[in-house]
């Protein structure tokens, strides 16, 4: 990290398109390098257009830094808010050069994930060394390009906990007898051989499927539920490809052979209601399960909860203040690749990088 003091700080997310003919170009640009069939991405655009041909993801964010900046305002912080993105505009590349023309010299930078794994830790990492050599190539070589620090995952952080049984508590309110609700956590499937190395190898990897269990096992304490389910969903690979599973629509179509009637379902693997949310869960899910027979209560994501804001805020205060980080866990967490140094050699590389030559 840089010994400069901090003077700012980027929300670094995923991106979505905020216009119909913006659907494919940022399609293009999520699945680059990878050989997905044109089918698929026509699959996938038809989610955007069912909601006007955007993704909400981009608004949330703005929503989430305005409140950022007066929280940081409130605790004293007098540190300017950027917002930049892996896939969309803003580009990640594009705000990293305003930063630097701004002035900015060290900046911490909060990625809107709170796991470990390739897509969900590494890739943010990539994207951050992406930006700053884009920078350095626009500005020249004596450009004085900010140091960024990637914050730690903030998986088991006491607030988002606390985010997230709230937001189960008000959707078993929904039900009429919301207390035998079968209580179901959901998160972004990814591919069997990904989340095996999803962490130092010393540590047997699996980093990502054990942080979700532990934020759901936390989460399902803080709301006395002993008894709950882990599943996945919104997984986009061939067939032949082993994903984690249960799939949630899989799931609740068991549950509902067994007669379960009421189920709610938590998206704890997201931190905002993009449309893997809103789509998947809110549309498809809902629609199934209304065929079911299931009511489904859908609990919101731990985003919309003030308590979010001020957990970022403190994620900042241990790197200006040296205050004591916070976690209520006992999941994996590491030390390299979680306190914005990059990851450790051989943690949470990208599945291409782990396929044998043929």
């Amino acid at each position: 990290m840089s010994t400069n003091p901090v003077d700012a700080v980027l929300v670094l997310s995923f991106g979505g398109p905020e216009a119909p003919d913006e659907v494919r170009p940022f399609l293009e640009n999520v699945v680059r390098g990878r050989n997905v069939p044109p089918e698929r991405l026509d699959e996938v655009e038809e989610h955007y257009h069912h909601f006007g041909g955007m993704s909400p993801i981009n608004g949330l964010n703005r929503e989430m830094i305005a409140a950022l900046r007066r929280e940081l305002d409130a605790a004293g912080y007098d540190l300017p808010v950027y917002f930049g993105n892996r896939n969309w505009h803003p580009f990640a590349e594009d705000t990293v050069t305003e930063m630097a023309q701004d002035g900015v010299r060290n900046a911490l930078v909060f990625a809107t994930s709170a796991y470990g794994g390739y897509s969900a830790c590494r890739q943010y990492h990539e994207d951050i060394a992406r930006a700053r050599a884009a920078a350095i190539e626009r500005l020249g070589d004596e450009a004085l390009v900010p140091d960024l620090t990637k914050l730690r995952h903030f998986y088991d952080h006491p607030l988002f906990v606390a985010s997230v049984a709230d937001g189960v508590r008000a959707a078993r309110e929904t039900l009429d007898e919301g207390h035998d609700a079968r209580l179901v956590f959901t998160a972004h499937s990814i591919p069997v051989s990904a989340d095996e190395t999803a962490g130092p190898p010393e540590e047997g990897g699996h980093r990502y499927s054990r942080q979700v269990g532990e934020a759901a096992r936390l989460v399902a304490g803080e709301v006395g539920v002993g008894d709950y389910d882990q599943v996945w969903q919104s997984r986009s690979g061939p067939p032949q490809i082993p994903w984690l599973d249960p799939q949630i629509e899989d799931h609740v179509e068991a549950l509902a052979g067994k007669g379960v009637t009421d189920v709610v379902v938590s998206p704890v693997g997201f931190v905002s209601d993009h449309v893997e949310v809103a789509f998947d869960l809110d549309t498809e899910l809902a629609e199934q399960a209304g065929e079911l027979g299931v009511r489904m209560a859908r609990a919101a994501s731990a985003g919309s909860d003030p308590r979010f804001i001020r957990m970022i805020v403190e994620l900042i205060a241990e790197q200006v203040s040296g205050a004591e980080p916070r976690a209520c866990g006992t999941g994996p967490r590491g030390g390299v690749g979680c306190n914005g140094t990059l990851c450790a050699p051989g943690c949470c590389e990208p599945p291409a990088r782990r396929r044998p030559s043929t």
